[in-house]
């Protein structure tokens, strides 16, 4: 249907309802040609023939838009023209035309009873339409007509009456007011003539008369008492207030005036508070909408946004310093006056008034008094309602610091206001703060988890003087003050000693404001704690490349700092030069500064501590939740250097009890209680709580900028010097916090802190243990020493004056070694236990080498027992040149061994009892070895016999 209207515009035809105005449709149809008729005629008169006829028709001849009919099927036209098929296409645009004519005329005949109807009802609408314009015409016509006649005249009469007795009125009361006017000068004739009894009469009458007419501005005077009253709870000013209470006590209301002081302190309150957030809140919002103001303070404190929490807090608190400040002023006037009025002596015409003005004063101070706590408590409710307002978990550390700072500032302005310790306060701050601190310790370790991910354990290079006290965030701790009191009060308080002593309403009493420096203060120093290039001068630069035997380049200090490395005390006077020689062999950082090795995240662990500390020590209740969370970055710290450098599965069979029980435990509390191990793909299959997992932290990856299989490198031991030492470091600032945290820590909380000193941080050292122990393993070659050994021969029949050359292989491995420690000792310093643990690793490995070499075996004569020690005796003589180490760990493990050969039966069943420390196989293999030399067959079935029942435990 659409369609066909579409092409009856474009050929101009116009549907029923546009043809209303013009003539009837019959009129209005075009009456077709005679070759039109004959095609119409031809045309099929199937209805559904005709619709798919009309469907037929491309819909470009259906668009709304100017359309060339034309000049489209022009374009349409192919290249080469055929008469016929020109014909044919002809034929069917004027079938499809007769069809669209057929449609139209069938639907004007259809809508032709439907178009005379509705000519007949706009017809008759029209002429309602003209009736009722006719009728409105003379209706406004007449009442105009009575406006002018009735009401006009009978309504201004009335108003010009009323207006006459409201004027009578006003004349009236103006006669009396005139006359209370002049009141003062009849009183005076009155007393004149001694007619007191009229002068009071007269008295009685004008109070009356004021109470009756203080509706008009010159009656209100005594209202403006009040008002003058309430203007002193914002800004005190003596000689104003002197005045307000000298009206009052002629009036004799001296205790009314107090009750209204009060009353208007505690609107001043409410008022100042509401304008302050009001303004913010406006501001904020950026238009001019008026429904803050109609909201209640509590839901006005919700709208502020958090850029200008800090300062709305700080002008809030302003504001009520000023009230407060003004309360207090008001207790210091009444305070000076009662000191007046009390050594003034009262004669005895004034006795009975001194009598009420005792009662007076009385009422004064006891009401002031109990003022005090009322007017905080305000104060308090109201901080609280702001604080709660707003979610500032996610606020920055520094900004959350600013804000605890100020409300422990107006804490301490409590206290000294009436002595209490703010529990309102302390609980509305203690919610945010550990709400907040949640927040934020999380994300503190992620971002560790970030940062040790992509650690490559370089070393950060640091001053040898450098103290955590150097850094920003461990500066609250230079100054001494109570923890309850903000930095900012320190900080305003160390102008002078003088002022130290002075409370802030005596430092404050004339001008300035305690909240006034809190935003401005910063610390303006800066850090130097960096050294350059990791040196502390170009001398010591230069120095660290020359040679070892050279005392003249080892200055004194560096000397000292080596004897109080080797014996941990001062070291003694008589240390001499050829000590210190001798002493030189396992230090590898003699001719570098002793500057503590840490890394970055080492560095960044340290300044978040401090954060925590200055949360701890602004905010005590929340001490233990602060702690506990400090204890977490060790924790995570310790895991990661672990899991990093000391993680392997040779540690069991080593059998040197590289891990202690306590250093087990510890790793296990930690990976128990810290560690998602379902974020890290480990145990899979369990589903802890949701909740426990959200307290979890998932185990860090090794940065793959570290490789740890290079020899070259000798297996990352730089990496692995840095990671360890920069923990033993952490351990060691940990522990020279303990007493501050000692006294932070609630007493019933102190037992944790205990647990994680003597548990946690103490064992970073014994890390040392299983990190350095890979790299003594794999940078000497025990198995190939152990070939060399079992091609030697042990049945000789003389005694030998030379050893085997397994020894002098196994002594170059250890030359080899000590000289790529050398080497990367010229990157990172390395400390005098990193070496003593590296040289004690690798000559255990070395001697139960040896004595698995030994225990191989097949066939020993006592000469080569003889040789076996003569080998064990160079290796020793040359292994002394090489270390400093003594005693040579596991020294008696290979020499009892060798010398267990020589001993008779019932000793050697006694040995195996008493030296468990030794394999099953080594025993056997020591048994076996003497049988035929001093052990018969019996024997030997009865030695191996016990060996089995030491062993049948095991299983």
């Amino acid at each position: 249907m659409q369609k066909i209207k579409s092409l009856m515009a474009r050929q101009g035809l116009k549907s029923p309802q546009e043809s209303m105005a013009d003539l009837s449709p019959v009129e209005n149809l075009r009456i077709p040609s005679k070759e039109e008729l004959r095609e119409l005629r031809e045309q099929p008169i199937d209805p559904q023939a005709e619709q798919e006829i009309i469907d037929s028709i491309e819909e470009v001849y259906f668009s709304n838009d100017s359309f060339d009919m034309v000049q489209h099927e022009l374009e349409k036209l192919p290249p080469e023209l055929n008469l016929q098929e020109l014909e044919e296409y002809r034929d069917k645009l004027k079938r499809q035309q007769a069809a669209v004519s057929k449609k139209v005329a069938d639907l004007i005949l259809e809508k032709q009873p439907a178009y005379v109807k509705e000519l007949e009802r706009v017809t008759a609408l029209q002429t309602n339409l003209q009736l009722a314009a006719v009728i409105c015409t003379n209706a406004r016509r007449q009442l105009s007509v009575a406006k002018e006649g009735f009401t006009e005249a009978s309504l201004g009469l009335l108003a010009n009456q009323r207006r006459r007795q409201l004027l009578t009125g006003l004349l009236k009361s103006l006669r009396t007011i005139k006359t209370l006017q002049r009141t003062d000068v009849r009183l005076s004739e009155m007393l004149e003539e001694e007619d007191y009894p009229g002068a009071i009469q007269l008295c009685l009458e004008c109070q009356k008369a004021a109470s009756t007419f203080k509706h008009y501005s010159c009656i209100r005077y005594v209202e403006q008492l009040d008002v003058a009253l309430s203007k002193t709870c914002k800004h005190f000013d003596v000689s104003h207030y002197t005045k307000v209470q000298l009206a009052y006590t002629l009036l004799g209301k001296t205790q009314t005036a107090m009750d209204q002081l009060h009353m208007h302190f505690t609107q001043a309150i409410h008022n100042t508070v509401f304008q302050v957030v009001l303004g913010y809140v406006e501001l904020c919002a950026g238009n001019a909408d008026t429904k803050f103001q109609k909201m209640q303070y509590k839901d006005l404190c919700t709208h502020i946004t958090p850029d200008s929490y800090i300062p709305c807090l700080t002008d809030l608190c302003k504001a009520l310093w000023e009230v407060m400040l003004s309360y207090h002023r008001t207790m210091q006037w009444h305070e000076e006056r009662d000191k007046e009025e009390a050594t003034s002596t009262p004669d005895d015409s004034a006795a009975a008034e001194s009598d009420e003005s005792v009662v007076d004063r009385s009422y004064v101070k006891k009401k002031l008094e109990h003022g005090l706590t009322r007017i905080w408590q305000d104060v308090q409710l109201k901080v609280k309602a702001y604080i709660l307002g707003t979610d500032m978990s996610n606020f920055k550390y520094d900004d959350f610091i600013v804000v605890l700072d100020v409300i422990s500032r107006l804490m301490q302005v409590g206290e000294e206001f009436c002595g209490s310790k703010s529990e309102v306060l302390q609980e509305s701050i203690k919610r945010q703060s550990v709400n907040y601190f949640k927040n934020y310790h999380r994300a503190r370790l992620e971002e560790l988890r970030m940062f040790l991910e992509n650690e490559t354990w370089e070393l950060c290079p640091v001053k040898s003087n450098f103290n955590i006290a150097q850094l920003h965030e461990f500066k609250f701790m230079g100054q001494c003050r109570s923890p309850s009191v903000s930095p900012n009060r320190q900080a305003v308080s160390s102008a002078s000693p003088a002022e130290e002593e002075l409370s802030l309403f005596q430092r404050y009493l004339q001008e300035g404001n305690p909240f006034e420096m809190h935003i401005e203060h910063k610390e303006e120093e800066t850090e130097d704690v960096l050294a350059s290039n990791g040196y502390e001068s170009d001398e010591l630069e230069k120095s660290v490349y020359q040679d070892y035997d050279s005392d003249s380049d080892v200055p004194e200090e560096l000397k000292q700092d080596y004897v109080d490395e080797q014996t941990g005390d001062v070291p003694l006077k008589s240390v001499s030069r050829e000590t210190i020689r001798s002493r030189k062999k396992s230090d590898y950082s003699l001719n570098k500064t002793n500057a503590p090795i840490l890394t970055n995240t080492t560095l960044n662990v340290i300044r978040l501590v401090g954060k925590y500390m200055q949360m701890m020590n602004i905010l005590k209740p929340i001490a233990f939740d602060v702690i506990h969370c400090v204890s977490q970055l060790f924790d995570y710290y310790l895991y990661a250097v672990y899991t990093f450098f000391g993680r392997n599965d040779m540690y069991e069979s080593s059998g040197l009890g590289l891990i202690s029980s306590r250093l087990r435990t510890t790793l296990n509390r930690i990976q128990e209680s810290l560690i998602d191990m379902e974020a890290a793909g480990e145990n899979a299959g369990v589903h802890g709580p949701a909740e426990d997992r959200k307290e979890k932290v998932p185990s860090p990856h090794l940065s793959q900028l570290v490789v740890l299989t290079n020899s070259g490198t000798l297996y990352g031991l730089a990496q692995r010097v840095v990671a360890t030492e920069s923990l033993v470091f952490l351990a060691e600032q940990f522990e020279s916090l303990q007493s501050h945290l000692d006294t932070m820590m609630p007493a019933a909380k102190k037992p944790f802190l205990q647990q994680f000193y003597s548990q946690t941080v103490s064992t970073a050292s014994e890390l040392r243990k299983p990190i350095y122990w890979i790299v003594a393993a794999k940078a000497i070659d025990y198995e190939q020493m152990l070939l060399m050994m079992a091609g030697v021969k042990w049945d000789i029949r003389e005694i030998m004056s030379q050893h085997n050359v397994y020894v002098d292989v196994l002594l170059k491995e250890f030359e080899q070694f000590n000289k790529r420690l050398g080497e990367v000792s010229r990157h990172v310093r390395i400390p005098l236990p990193v070496s003593n643990v590296l040289w004690e690793h690798c000559i255990r490995l070395a001697n139960r080498t040896l004595v698995e070499g030994y225990a191989n075996v097949k066939k020993c004569s006592n000469e080569g027992r003889a040789l076996m020690q003569l080998d064990f005796q160079q290796f020793l003589m040359k292994l002394e040149k090489l270390t400093d180490l003594r005693p040579i760990p596991d020294k008696e493990f290979v020499e009892t061994y060798i010398k267990a050969y020589y001993l008779t039966e019932n000793d050697m069943e006694q040995f195996i009892k008493n030296h468990r420390e030794y394999s099953m196989k080594q025993l056997a293999n020591l048994v076996n070895v003497c049988l035929g030399s001093h052990i018969n067959k019996k024997a030997r079935q009865k030695l191996l016999a016990a060996i089995d029942d030491i062993d049948r435990p095991k299983r």
